[in-house]
């Protein structure tokens, strides 16, 4: 019933009561639908709208799963606990993008569901963009206080860490189905990359610190730059070292690897700014409360 009330009210918390980050949130998530929805009104992705919708609806699963990742990063580094009770609603967000995508898919199909799943099966790509939506599937099912509950919470945890092996399958399938224009695949692997080293070194409860986030921030900068530079000398024999070269001339735009250090370098030192403004204890924030 609490799981049923808080789909129905999103805008509220466990309590019941009224939050304006949550309806903020729940509002902004809405943005790419209603985006999906203005360009199938007036025909922005002619001439194949079918064909567009579902690459973009994709594209806001990437996203959104990759924002539901970085929820407890930023409650950590920030010391905002309130930021925990929207990792569900996101996660579930991320769950409706990317279904809508495989829908969408079918019906691109002309809802030949045989020939979808045929296609499924023969083109790699596809094959690990299905399992990264049954995996999302299940993660978003398991959601639930219940589930909580009748699992355990460290069995729970265990099976909810496969969050990361599901967002690499989803981006190796953005990555694989792109053509010759791979920069989002790669700026999003390498925003995916800080989040895992993240979660690989952050002790348990609390975030690294400042000198570990600036490793990770410029690891992942550095990784995104050679997977980019490796990915276009295989795919289409482009020489590696123009490649690398390229993140270093801004003139045509940021390339991903620079994008991906300045995230990382903008929350290293949001983390840092955080801890250097002072917090009441909670002795008196309860004395201001009952006074």
């Amino acid at each position: 019933m609490t799981a049923m009330l808080a789909a129905i009210t999103p805008w509220k918390d466990r309590a019941g009561a009224f939050s304006s980050l949550r309806l903020i949130v729940f509002l902004a998530l809405l943005v790419p639908a209603g985006s999906l929805l203005f360009d199938a009104l007036t025909g922005a992705n002619q001439p194949e709208p079918l064909r567009g919708a579902m690459h973009d609806s994709g594209t806001d699963a990437i996203r959104i799963l990759l924002l539901s990742l970085l929820v407890t990063p930023l409650r950590q580094m920030l010391r905002w606990p309130r930021l925990a009770e929207l990792r569900r609603m996101v996660g579930l967000f991320a769950l409706s993008y990317a279904l809508l995508h495989l829908l969408l898919y079918i019906a691109y199909q002309n809802w030949g569901l045989l020939r979808a799943l045929s296609e499924i099966a023969l083109r790699f790509y596809l094959t690990i963009g299905i399992i990264a939506v049954l995996g999302l599937t299940v993660l978003g099912i398991t959601s639930t206080d219940g589930w909580v509950h009748r699992m355990g919470g460290r069995r729970w945890r265990q099976l909810h860490r496969a969050v990361f092996v599901v967002a690499a399958l989803g981006l190796l399938h953005f990555m694989l189905q792109a053509k010759s224009d791979v920069t989002e695949p790669m700026l999003t692997a390498g925003l995916f990359l800080w989040l895992a080293a993240y979660r690989a070194v952050a002790p348990e409860g609390g975030s690294p610190g400042f000198w570990q986030l600036l490793a990770i921030s410029l690891g992942a900068a550095l990784a995104t730059a050679l997977g980019e530079a490796g990915w276009y000398a295989l795919k289409t024999g482009v020489n590696a070292r123009l490649v690398l070269e390229a993140n270093l001339d801004v003139s045509f735009g940021l390339r991903p690897a620079l994008w991906v250090l300045i995230v990382g370098l903008a929350l290293t030192l949001a983390r840092d700014l955080a801890r250097r403004i002072p917090r009441p204890n909670r002795r008196a924030r309860r004395v201001r409360a009952v006074a």
